[in-house]
């Protein structure tokens, strides 16, 4: 979304930004062409950590017990549930009419666009596989029915949602993620990672601490590569609190200190991008990775794993190599890249010779949002 807000044209919208939190590292990367609004206080007191903005604990805490059980344990059914019974009759419309209101993702989001936002046009979009997500229909199935556009991120997400929701295939479209290979390539030239030791074949990983991004993966092929006396060091840039005392504890238990380190979030990842030696994805699933076309544009060898999205995104044995989704796959891709520099240096070179940006496709999301795109 920073991406996109950076190279929309900026005198042509008038843009405010909703956050259910307003929060987080790329804050301050939001353009200061976009008025960010104040969260209403009813947003803030469901939505907001403890602690933050003086909510009272039960205006969450009986919500999400009965929601949780309701659910059985689904998080977007709980969502799902939690936002139908308790939070839609007790959180106020936005009072402004807008001519395009967007929902950045399905699930609350795009219920909130649905039901309190007034405009002329509402589109949302879905940014993974609907069906691997495990993202919950019955709760999205009405808000979709009162969406201009459903838009999503890869020719497979694309099919996905037309399988689940083929009532509104004529609705649901394609139109990629914005990616500035300029801007890229200028960030990654900001500052030389203080903590990469390059002494070592450095393995680089970025993404969320969760299931979905696949981090156990990556520690147990780590363990596995150390057993080969490999001498590398693998970096995980990615931060999620639920998850990361089970990732260190995995850490510890599997002896992987020395060579798997997890350095938390970075606002600027792109340095840590330039400075690897081969850049690995080993995500469960995928709508389409962002990642993966930044370590294009910065020509590192990939070792991803076959996930139903990755063959749009990567030629197998050209931009890197494609492996199964377990750690010992993982391993031996690695192990494959590090063994012969000769292959990473084709995979580089390919990677060069190719440009992976796609700024200009921005006068599609232009004609999206003035009411002009064709079906």
């Amino acid at each position: 979304m920073v991406n996109l807000l950076n190279e929309l044209p900026r005198d042509r919208y008038d843009i405010d930004l909703l956050l259910f939190r307003p929060q987080g590292m790329f804050i301050d990367q939001v353009p200061d062409y976009v008025n960010i609004l104040p969260t209403p206080h009813k947003l803030l007191q469901r939505y907001s950590q403890k602690g933050e903005s003086g909510y009272s604990e039960w205006t969450r805490l009986i919500p999400n017990i009965v929601s949780m059980l309701a659910a059985k344990g689904n998080t977007d059914k709980r969502r799902g549930f939690r936002w139908r019974h308790f939070y839609s009759h007790a959180i106020d419309a936005l009072p402004e009419h807008y001519d395009v209101a967007v929902a950045y993702l399905s699930g609350e989001q795009l219920a909130y666009v649905d039901e309190k936002v007034d405009a002329d046009r509402k589109y949302v979009w879905v940014h993974n596989d609907y069906i691997a997500a495990g993202y919950a229909a019955e709760y999205d199935r009405p808000h979709f029915a009162n969406m201009n556009a459903i838009i999503s991120i890869s020719q497979h997400c694309v099919d996905v949602l037309k399988q689940v929701f083929p009532e509104y295939a004529d609705k649901i479209r394609l139109l990629e993620n914005i990616t500035s290979s300029k801007l890229i390539r200028n960030r990654s030239k900001e500052f030389i990672p203080d903590e990469i030791d390059t002494g070592k074949s450095v393995l680089l990983t970025v993404g969320r601490f969760d299931e979905q991004k696949g981090a156990d993966l990556a520690i147990r092929a780590a363990s596995l590569l150390q057993r080969q006396d490999f001498d590398f060091t693998w970096y995980f840039i990615g931060g999620g609190s639920k998850q990361e005392g089970a990732l260190k504890n995995l850490i510890a238990e599997l002896n992987v200190q020395d060579c798997f380190r997890l350095l938390g979030t970075r606002v600027n990842p792109y340095p840590y991008i330039a400075n690897c030696d081969v850049f690995v994805q080993p995500s469960r699933f995928e709508g389409k990775s962002m990642v993966l076309d930044e370590a294009k544009i910065l020509a590192k060898p990939i070792v991803v794993t076959d996930y139903p999205t990755v063959h749009d995104q990567i030629h197998d044995n050209r931009e890197g190599m494609v492996v199964a989704i377990d750690p010992e796959s993982i391993a031996e891709g690695i192990g494959t890249l590090l063994r012969h520099p000769e292959t990473r240096n084709v995979m580089a070179s390919y990677l060069s010779n190719n440009d992976y940006g796609n700024a200009d496709i921005i006068s599609e999301y232009c004609r999206l949002f003035d009411g002009k795109s064709a079906q």
